[in-house]
């Protein structure tokens, strides 16, 4: 969906990045409200409803900045600053929920973030704005999750109720602020892009459901945490994707991020496994008696 959006940014020039992700969410709208009456969701509770709002809040705000973002750096590195997605969401998650993680899990953070690093240095362009605008995002993007998480696992919804009730508040929201920053100024624009731009932005649209919908239900299974380790493996394809697509070229800086970046991963998501090879390593068994 990155590479997609990133696609339609950079190629046909599609200036109108708060209305591409207002897009996004009326197609959760087209979609989850048929499948929400469906199922015959009842109507949430006070507190769930206002954590919705909140959630829809977080979420407009994080899109809205990460399509900004993306609109002005290339693909390879709005990557690499999403990388640092699990080191925000375990510090959120430690201050906010109290959550304590093995400490092999801490120090997989190192490689992870070194890994961002170095992909960043070695990319092509570095905007300062756009990458200040997908660091922003990136926080949101962690303290959203977070919010699903609660709402999946403590207040009982589902995948498909929950994309049910954020589609249409999020939006009003970003549809809002659409059209008072950029429909407002330069309406007449949007009807200038041809058929095959149109096409993309649908197929971006399906591409967002698709993705909330199994974000939603891994996070009912997993932890906020874990989805967003587990989303660094899309780094590879990513870069990979940004290369064949936009001419990107990777230094070997760049490729050192990546492995740094699957090996912290690795070691986030077997911290037993690791703490057992080391303590049953030649030399680390008691001394035997004389």
């Amino acid at each position: 969906m990155a590479g997609l959006n990133k696609w339609i940014f950079a190629t046909h020039g599609f200036r109108y990045p708060l209305l591409l992700s207002a897009l996004h969410m009326l197609s959760g709208v087209a979609v989850g409200y048929p499948l929400g009456w469906a199922r015959g969701p009842a109507p949430p509770a006070p507190r769930p409803r206002a954590r919705i709002y909140l959630l829809s809040l977080t979420f407009c705000t994080s899109v809205g900045l990460g399509n900004l973002g993306l609109s002005y750096v290339q693909l390879d590195v709005a990557q690499a600053v999403a990388t640092t997605t699990p080191l925000v969401t375990l510090l959120l998650s430690g201050l906010l929920g109290g959550r304590r993680h093995h400490p092999l899990q801490y120090v997989a953070m190192g490689p992870v973030c070194a890994g961002a690093a170095c992909s960043i240095a070695g990319g092509l362009r570095f905007h300062q704005p756009g990458c200040a605008f997908l660091l922003a995002a990136t926080v949101l993007r962690s303290l959203k999750s977070l919010q699903q998480s609660l709402l999946l696992q403590e207040d009982r919804l589902d995948a498909r109720r929950l994309l049910c009730l954020t589609s249409l508040p999020s939006f009003c929201l970003l549809f809002g602020a659409a059209v008072a920053l950029e429909l407002g100024p330069s309406w007449e624009g949007v009807l200038r892009y041809d058929g095959t731009l149109w096409a993309c932005v649908l197929l971006s649209c399906l591409a967002s459901v698709l993705y909330n919908l199994a974000t939603f239900c891994v996070l009912s299974l997993t932890s906020a945490l874990t989805v967003h380790v587990l989303g660094n493996v899309t780094v590879v394809g990513n870069l990979l994707l940004s290369r064949l697509l936009f001419g990107t070229h990777l230094s070997g800086l760049g490729y050192l991020g990546i492995a740094l970046t699957l090996a912290g991963m690795f070691m986030y998501h077997q911290p037993h496994l690791i703490a057992a090879r080391w303590a049953a390593r030649p030399g680390r068994g008691h001394p035997r008696p004389e």
